[in-house]
C-alpha cells in the first residue's frame, strides 16, 4: 500500500491552501507506514482534540475506508435501507421493510444496512431469503452491537464517520422507515448531499406518511415558506410514500444507474 501512494506522486503538483502533492503524499506514506507498526491492542476512542499526529489512528481510519470501498464496489445495483432498531418483529414497518427488500433483491439489488436489528433485520432478512445479496456495515461500540443473522457480508467500523462514507456511497436508492435519531441523521445527510450535488441525484423514498408527513409539513412550512431556507425544488428531492406497492414501482421507475 505504500508503494502505491508514493507511485501515484511522481508529479509535485500543488494543493490549494496546502503542501504540494508530493510532499503530502510522502508525510501519509510515513505516518501509514509507522501507524501499522504501532497500533495499540487497546484503541482509546478520540475524546479530544489530540495534541500529535497518532499514526496509528490514521492507518485505521485509512484501512476501514480501504475496506469498506472494497465491499461496495462489488455490488453493481444497491439499496441502503434505514429505520429504527427497536422496531419489533410483527410490527407493520417491519413487514413492510422485509417486502420491500425482498422484491428489489429479486429485481437484482444488493440491500445494504447497518446490519443491526429492527428495520435493519427486516431488509436483510427479505433479501436473504430469496438468496440475494444481503450486507451489513455496523459500528464497534463499547457495548455490543449484534449482527442479525441474514447477512451474506458484514464489516464492523471502528468510525462512525467511515461508516457513514460507506453508506452514503453505497447505493442506487435510499429508503426511509420510521426510526430515532440516527435515521434522522442519515435522511438530511443524504438530502443535503444531494441537494448540494456532492453525490448524484438518487431515488430518496420516506416510507410511512403518519412518520413522515408532519417533518415533510415542517420542512415546506418553516423551511420554506416561513424561512425561505430552502428552494421550493428541494422539497423534490424525495418522496413520501406509504405502501410496498408505491414504494417499489417509484424505485423501478426512477433508478437510473
Amino acid at each position: 500500500m505504500n508503494d502505491d501512494v508514493v507511485q501515484h506522486a511522481s508529479i509535485a503538483r500543488p494543493v490549494p491552501n496546502g503542501l504540494p502533492l508530493q510532499e503530502t503524499s510522502e508525510r501519509l506514506a510515513k505516518v501509514i507506514h509507522e501507524g501499522q507498526r504501532t497500533m495499540p491492542v487497546e484503541r482509546p476512542p478520540l475524546v479530544c482534540r489530540p495534541q500529535r499526529i497518532e499514526s496509528w489512528r490514521i492507518f485505521k481510519i485509512m484501512s476501514e475506508f480501504i475496506e469498506g470501498f472494497d465491499i461496495i464496489r462489488q455490488h453493481g445495483l444497491a439499496v441502503s435501507f434505514f429505520g429504527g432498531a427497536r422496531t419489533s418483529v410483527g410490527e407493520g414497518s417491519y413487514k413492510d421493510a422485509e417486502e420491500l427488500a425482498r422484491r428489489l433483491s429479486k429485481k437484482g439489488f444488493a440491500v445494504i444496512t447497518g446490519g443491526s436489528s429492527g428495520i435493519m433485520q427486516a431488509a436483510n432478512k427479505g433479501a436473504f431469503e430469496v438468496g440475494g445479496a444481503s450486507v451489513g456495515l455496523n459500528i464497534n461500540l463499547p457495548q455490543v452491537q449484534n449482527y442479525n443473522p441474514y447477512l451474506t457480508q458484514r464489516f464492523g467500523f471502528d468510525h462512525f464517520f467511515v461508516r457513514k462514507v460507506m453508506l452514503t456511497y453505497a447505493s442506487e436508492v435510499y429508503v426511509y422507515f420510521p426510526g430515532g435519531f440516527g435515521t434522522l441523521d442519515e435522511f438530511f445527510e443524504i438530502v443535503t448531499l444531494v441537494q448540494t450535488k456532492k453525490i448524484r441525484k438518487v431515488p430518496i423514498v420516506l416510507f410511512g406518511k403518519s412518520y413522515w408527513g408532519p417533518l415533510v409539513a415542517f420542512i415546506e412550512t418553516t423551511l420554506y415558506q416561513e424561512r425561505k431556507s430552502i428552494s421550493e425544488e428541494d422539497m423534490t428531492l424525495y418522496v413520501l410514500v406509504d405502501s410496498v406497492d408505491e414504494a417499489y414501482d417509484y424505485i423501478a421507475a426512477n433508478v437510473t444507474c
